[in-house]
């Protein structure tokens, strides 16, 4: 029982293998004694989510239904478990929507992003697209006060863009990024800031190139733009030092194959949907790199992302619509539309 809370809130809810979302009444979550209770402010729209609206190949193979989704959110803590220390009401908090087990070899070997049995906040268990949310206190980031709520609410995607960014040093070198959307743009955002010699980013929408206008790199059009031409958009005719793959288009991983140099390296962390082949015997022959990259490093990301924002980086270029939770048809339509960046919705 949540003392002086409301019994029931307002929440998304995914009843079935359907597609869309329908708006409901629903009981407020209980939270144990490991756990907090959070009264969500902000929500961020992410790709996964807008694969379980259309309820397509991915979200049939990989969700739980009934779900409240969603995994990207800023809110204030309301109710604390009687094992929580550390933590407290009134709180401004992010959560880290891999729940991990902490017990694996992999969590104990401090690998947590790396958890054999992970589980998805808003994928395989209820998520944030609701007042509120009941989430472990070991999943909880307290923000700095001086953090704006909107750029709070996106240090989820925001820490994907850095664990991506970050993979491999940035200074001094060329770096191909294809896939405008806004962990791509934060992720060019990143490399520009981090000294790389040149950035350059791909997308097929002007739209999202246009948002590139708001930092120091190189927007090229997909798939006008060949391998040719965005290395000499980039200055680098052997081909790029590092390639960042965020779009998950088989064709956009083909094209950064065959731009980047002879021992490049590519970091993969968009995901296809539907099956993608390379030519191998290219890779092998010209010793190329590739190294798939997924969430957050725990906690370590959140910490970098942290530090980067407390030093003047300032990401909310990439939100560009913000509705309320009632408004959902419009912003999953405007998520979905191609001309948007990052799109929130807010329950406050």
């Amino acid at each position: 029982m949540n003392d002086g809370l409301p019994t029931t809130m307002a929440a998304l809810f995914k009843p079935g293998p359907v597609a869309g979302l329908q708006l409901i009444e629903t009981p407020v979550p209980h939270h144990g004694d490991d756990d907090v209770l959070i009264r969500v402010l902000l929500t961020g729209l992410c790709g996964t989510d807008l694969h379980i609206h259309a309820w397509d190949d991915w979200a049939r193979s990989a969700v739980r239904t009934p779900l409240i989704p969603g995994h990207e959110c800023v809110g204030r803590i309301v109710a604390t478990g009687s094992a929580v220390t550390g933590l407290h009401e009134g709180q401004i908090v992010g959560v880290e929507g891999h729940l991990t087990c902490g017990r694996c070899e992999q969590c104990r070997a401090g690998a947590r992003h790396l958890c054999l049995r992970n589980t998805n906040l808003g994928v395989h268990t209820d998520g944030v697209f609701a007042e509120y949310v009941a989430v472990p206190a070991a999943n909880v980031w307290v923000h700095g006060d001086r953090v704006p709520l909107e750029v709070a609410s996106i240090f989820d995607p925001l820490g994907n863009a850095v664990h991506a960014a970050t993979t491999h040093p940035i200074s001094g070198m060329s770096v191909l990024i294809t896939g405008a959307g806004p962990i791509g743009l934060m992720a060019a955002q990143i490399c520009a800031r981090m000294g790389a010699r040149a950035v350059v980013i791909t997308d097929i929408s002007s739209y999202r190139l246009g948002l590139a206008e708001h930092i120091d790199v190189t927007p090229a059009t997909a798939p006008q733009a060949g391998p040719d031409e965005l290395r000499a958009a980039g200055g680098t005719p052997l081909g790029f030092d590092i390639g960042l793959e965020m779009s998950g288009a088989p064709e956009a991983l083909q094209t950064m194959l065959d731009a980047v140099s002879p021992g490049g390296r590519i970091v993969a962390l968009g995901l296809p949907s539907k099956d993608t082949s390379v030519d191998w015997a290219d890779i092998s022959t010209r010793m190329l790199n590739i190294q798939g990259v997924s969430g957050r490093r725990i906690p370590e990301t959140w910490r970098s992302v942290a530090a980067l924002v407390a030093n003047g980086l300032d990401p909310s270029f990439v939100i560009t619509h913000k509705f309320r939770y009632d408004q959902h048809v419009e912003a999953f339509a405007t998520a979905a539309g191609g001309k948007a960046g990052k799109v929130l919705l807010d329950w406050a």
